[in-house]
């Protein structure tokens, strides 16, 4: 060994590696950590002054299986790549790398620059062609020697799973007995807490919803610490939405044994370092799957449609094209309807004029190019209306029944919250009474330790007295379906389920949730040509039908007066008057398309725009009174004051109406004679 050390690398600094692969390894491993630390005595014995020694040890407890996270070694290979390091020191080739590459290239660095490579069986020059050859079958068999160890401990560990005896940690509200078996955890009110989640994800149909009513009730949730000091102890507190999803998704919770739901992935960063992640494995991916292994929460088919609501409940997925629970909002429909021109999924927009009006609009061609108008573009209330008539027709046999279990379900709902408060209350009251019991067993002498027991006596009874007060508030607060008054109220209600459906107090929230326990979806296929739209529902049950939908006509259409209405005018006028006919429409109800009742303008109007002419209803042997004003020669206001006081015949069909005068021969001689007797008349001649 000493004849391959020159004093090149004697006058450059000697590097000792150090590594241990896992902190367990450190901490219980001692003697190998040892055993690298005296490799200082082996550069001192070789030659190595103590300054010229340096020790790489910041990679303890690290894999060597690659080079991410190892920043001694990247020291340790900059320094290399330098020329700066006359040897290196390791307890063996291991200890360095365990991955080919990794080792390859520190090897090719070492030849380079002429740097010795020392190990407990030897001194290595990698510029030699042996020793260069030797050193690689070491970094090969150190890396196969890694395969094989993980190997021979997966297969362990898989053979062991595959029995349903491999033992991990297992999620709360399962434990192992005392036979290494799992069961239920033997404690009320986590079981409680467990079950509870379950029930309001299955009534609300999102994790969401769940945590929002533990919040809103108060309730807490536990969780198991494992290893360290708080070992199996439980710690309560806040329901997550992460810990509802971890529940709904895990199968050991519905009585399966699963192994090999997760798995290691190797990814490249953007720096060329080689990450490991950990990735949810699919279900056929499984490595062991033993159903029924188990006493469970719910069912295995309770578990795989839980799976399957949470799958819908994603919105960024391509295979969810109807996703989500219901919603707050004011349409019934969301989330229900597809398009029938293009298939996409039919989106809710909010147009303001003056208020807020919902509409379903899909606009994907026309957004692509493919099309200038929207597929689809209806106002809500129109398909609300005709789908919650559909749905009460549907519901009417069954309005009773359905009320009897929304009763219980509310009841189930109430108790098992109240439970949870009891046994909250319980296990504060159990606490008391063992800092009691811990108190009464300490000697009094020892006034240290008896005042700090007596502190936690006093606040573990404080705390009692606020969990009880908390939960009587909670219940005075909460208003349940307890009393016989009040269940006869509700079967009432059930009996009118329309007015149920239609009252302030039923939230929208609500009845889209019964929307989606009965329907599946809702194909929109809007009829060319038509003002007429077609949806075909198809239920959870698998049968469909459809539903006819006539759109309103657009404004200018909706306006205009109707074509019965215009003939009808128009056939009037050959024998009423245009006052007439508003009398006449009056009186049989006849409404314009305002709504409005007739007036004379509307009958004019309609006269003008469709260009009807009016029958003569004037007599031939009669005269308007400009026409008797210019027969006489006289003012129009003579012939009126004639009209007045009888002195002439007249007639008119209305109040609004022209005048129509009767003049015989006899009446026509009376009249002039007026004229030319009259003094006032006869000036007015002259001033002519």
């Amino acid at each position: 060994m000493n004849t391959a050390i020159t004093e090149q690398h004697l006058s450059k600094p000697a590097y000792i590696y150090v590594r241990q692969s896992t902190l367990a390894q450190v901490r219980f491993h001692q003697e190998s950590t040892e055993r690298q630390y005296a490799l200082r005595d082996k550069a001192l014995a070789l030659g190595w002054p103590n300054t010229a020694i340096r020790i790489l040890d910041r990679d303890l407890g690290v894999s060597g299986a690659q080079m991410t996270g190892r920043e001694d070694f990247k020291t340790l290979v900059a320094d290399v790549s330098m020329g700066q390091v006359g040897a290196v020191f390791a307890l063996e080739v291991s200890r360095l790398s365990r991955s080919n590459l990794d080792w390859h290239r520190l090897l090719e660095l070492c030849a380079l620059t002429h740097t010795l490579v020392i190990d407990a069986d030897g001194c290595y020059d990698p510029g030699n062609f042996n020793d260069g050859l030797l050193l690689g079958l070491k970094g090969t068999m150190a890396q196969a020697e890694l395969h094989f160890l993980r190997g021979r401990l997966q297969g362990g560990k898989l053979n062991k799973a595959q029995k349903g005896e491999l033992r991990f940690p297992l999620p709360v509200g399962l434990c192992y007995n005392d036979e290494g078996r799992i069961v239920l955890d033997p404690d009320n009110e986590v079981r409680g807490a467990v079950q509870l989640v379950f029930r309001l994800f299955q009534e609300t149909g999102s994790a969401y919803a769940v945590v929002r009513r533990f919040v809103e009730n108060s309730l807490r949730f536990p969780k198991r610490a494992y290893g360290g000091a708080w070992a199996g102890q439980l710690i309560w507190g806040q329901l997550s939405h992460r810990r509802v999803l971890g529940l709904i998704k895990n199968p050991a919770y519905a009585g399966t044994y699963v192994f090999g739901r997760y798995q290691y992935c190797k990814r490249i960063t953007p720096q060329g370092e080689v990450h490991k992640r950990m990735q949810l494995v699919p279900k056929v991916d499984w490595r062991v799957h033993l159903p029924g292994h188990h006493e469970g929460y719910i069912t295995l088919e309770e578990f795989e449609q839980n799976q399957q609501r949470l799958e819908c409940n994603r919105t960024n997925g391509a295979q969810t094209l109807l996703s989500g629970p219901a919603r707050e909002g004011l349409t019934l429909l969301q989330g229900l309807l597809i398009c029938g021109c293009c298939g996409r999924a039919i989106t809710i927009r909010y147009q303001s004029h003056g208020s807020i009006y919902p509409v379903y609009l899909c606009s994907w061609k026309r957004r692509e190019g493919l099309a200038t108008k929207d597929c689809i573009h209806v106002r809500a209330d129109l398909l609300d209306k005709a789908i919650t008539d559909e749905v009460l027709k549907v519901l009417r046999p069954a309005e009773l029944k359905l009320a009897l279990a929304a009763f219980k379900e509310l009841e189930q709902r109430d108790q098992a919250i109240m439970r949870q408060w009891q046994m909250r209350i319980e296990r504060a009251q159990y606490e008391a009474a063992l800092a009691e019991r811990r108190y009464q067993e300490c000697d009094p002498a020892n006034r240290l330790v008896a005042s700090t027991l007596e502190r936690r006596w006093n606040e573990a009874m404080l705390r009692v007295e606020q969990i009880a007060a908390e939960a009587a508030q909670f219940e005075a607060q909460k208003a349940r379906v307890a009393t016989p008054e009040q269940k006869t109220k509700v079967l009432a209600l059930a009996r009118n389920l329309p007015r149920l459906w239609q009252a302030p107090s039923t939230q929208a929230k609500d009845r889209k949730r019964m929307l989606r326990f009965l329907i599946r979806d809702i194909t929109v296929e809007k009829l060319p040509d038509q003002r007429q739209l077609i949806l075909h529902v198809r239920w959870q049950g698998g049968a469909c039908t459809n539903v006819n939908v006539n759109l309103p006509k657009p404004i200018a259409e909706a306006m205009r007066y109707p074509t019965a209405i215009v003939e009808r005018v128009r056939e009037l006028f050959q024998h009423l008057s245009a006052s007439q006919i508003v009398v006449q429409f009056n009186h049989e109800g006849l409404r314009s398309p305002h709504g409005k009742a007739f007036t004379l303008a509307m009958i004019k109007w309609i006269q003008y725009k469709y260009r009807i002419v009016s029958f003569c209803l004037k007599r031939p042997d009669e005269m308007t009174v400009k026409q008797l004003a210019h027969y006489l020669d006289i003012s129009t206001y003579v012939v009126y004051y004639w009209i007045e006081r009888n002195i002439v015949q007249a007639r008119k069909l209305d109040v609004h109406g022209p005048w129509w005068i009767t003049l015989t021969a006899s009446k026509e001689q009376v009249l002039r004679d007026w004229i030319r007797n009259s003094g006032h008349l006869q000036s007015q001649h002259a001033n002519i």
